[in-house]
């Protein structure tokens, strides 16, 4: 198990990108051009991503723990999910580092919700990531996202919603199909205050949405914000000022691997105007709160 005592940040926003257990599908070649483009990252155009092995030996390497999980998009997108039980096998293989949340299509309904519990009990899932531009769903419509959630709430797990704008389809025609209005943070107030006991992580600064972002974090106390998918030099002024204030035991170290290296994020992290006794509640100290773990 993780050593969080020793490790020096939790990294909450990792992606298993590159497929285990099946070749690229048509399309993906070019979708993952076009995020190299967006995060200025050439990996994606050049070959093939890190696997989770490599994943877990680059973050072992640096001692940062890292959340990490795959994304199921496949209704929406025709790309074949990477396994979620395989993404927790090797999670388990490597679990002095990495940390196994799952993605569960939403519009899977209740078969969705059977596979929720399963994975939490069988696989040790700690959370799931829901990206509601690729699942294409609004995380407060009932029929169609809440037997998940409401499995998710029974199973005591942490859920994380991709907010605001997307490298997804970004200069693809029509977006690759990408509709950005689903990924607004306010849909998320209703989820909040229907599940009070979930705890609802959002992820990025929710561009433009930022402020809706903040309001919903300050105003419900299941609600916490992630940090990834920006270089901290880019962060919205508002973003910095309430981090090293009243969300400053909200915030989370996340980068957004491979799309963003945890180099990179820390460099530009180190260089930005955050308070020193805000730093560290950032790169771990937080995470450990919402993890449920002590040191």
């Amino acid at each position: 198990m993780v050593d969080f005592a020793a490790v020096k940040a939790i990294d909450f926003h990792t992606h298993a990108e590159e497929p285990c257990n099946h070749q690229r599908d048509d399309g993906y070649n070019e979708f993952q051009a076009g995020m190299a483009k967006y995060f200025k990252n050439p990996a994606g155009a050049e070959g093939m991503l890190p696997t989770v092995q490599d994943t877990a030996a680059y973050y072992r390497e640096r001692n940062i723990a890292a959340v990490i999980f795959p994304v199921d998009s496949e209704r929406n997108t025709g790309f074949r999910r990477y396994s979620n039980e395989e993404v927790a096998e090797i999670a388990a293989e490597n679990d002095d580092i990495l940390i196994p949340f799952a993605s569960v299509d939403p519009h899977k309904g209740k078969a969705g919700a059977r596979e929720v519990r399963r994975l939490v009990r069988d696989y040790g899932i700690r959370g799931f990531k829901f990206h509601p531009t690729m699942q294409g769903f609004f995380p407060n419509d009932r029929e169609t996202a809440y037997d998940v959630l409401q499995a998710c709430n029974d199973e005591g797990v942490i859920t994380l919603f991709h907010t605001g704008q997307t490298g997804v389809g970004s200069g693809m025609p029509g977006g690759m199909g990408m509709r950005l209005k689903y990924s607004n943070p306010m849909h998320l107030d209703d989820v909040a205050v229907d599940f009070p006991d979930l705890k609802i992580i959002l992820a990025h600064p929710s561009f433009p949405w930022t402020e809706e972002g903040l309001a919903v974090a300050q105003h419900k106390p299941n609600v916490y914000f992630d940090m990834s998918g920006w270089s901290p030099k880019y962060f919205p002024e508002i973003f910095i000022k309430y981090a090293n204030s009243i969300l400053k035991k909200k915030m989370l170290f996340g980068s957004d691997w491979p799309a963003i290296t945890p180099d990179r994020w820390l460099d530009d992290f180190e260089k930005a105007p955050f308070k020193d006794e805000v730093r560290p509640l950032i790169l771990k100290e937080n995470a450990l709160r919402l993890l449920g773990e002590t040191v």
